[in-house]
């Protein structure tokens, strides 16, 4: 039973590391964009994210491969999740088809 959380919690720790990065990621190229030193905002964020989620990782996996690998199937799982909730408004989507299509309507 013990392993079977410690197993748990490496997986909600690996979520937890991916939503860090992967929002991180889009806060960076928020700001990059509008900075006067995009390549500044970008390398950097790049250096810390990077070096945050290896110590996260070697730390979470204390040496065994199982919690390693649920840490990293919570890091892949947190991609399409922080994906989906920095998304724009689905109105903006629809409007943004419509103005750009020049084919008739049926």
């Amino acid at each position: 039973m013990n392993d079977i959380l410690t197993l748990l919690m490496a997986w909600l720790a690996g979520g937890l590391l991916g939503a860090m990065f992967f929002g991180g990621l889009w806060w960076t190229v928020q700001k990059g964009m509008a900075s006067d030193h995009p390549a500044l905002w970008f390398s950097g964020s790049l250096l810390l994210r990077t070096s945050l989620l290896l110590t996260g990782f070697y730390f979470l996996s204390g040496g065994h491969w199982e919690r390693l690998l649920l840490a990293l199937l919570g890091f892949v799982i947190a991609r399409p999740v922080v994906a989906r909730l920095t998304l724009p408004a689905q109105e903006n989507h629809a409007g943004a088809a419509r103005e750009g299509s020049h084919a008739p309507h049926p």
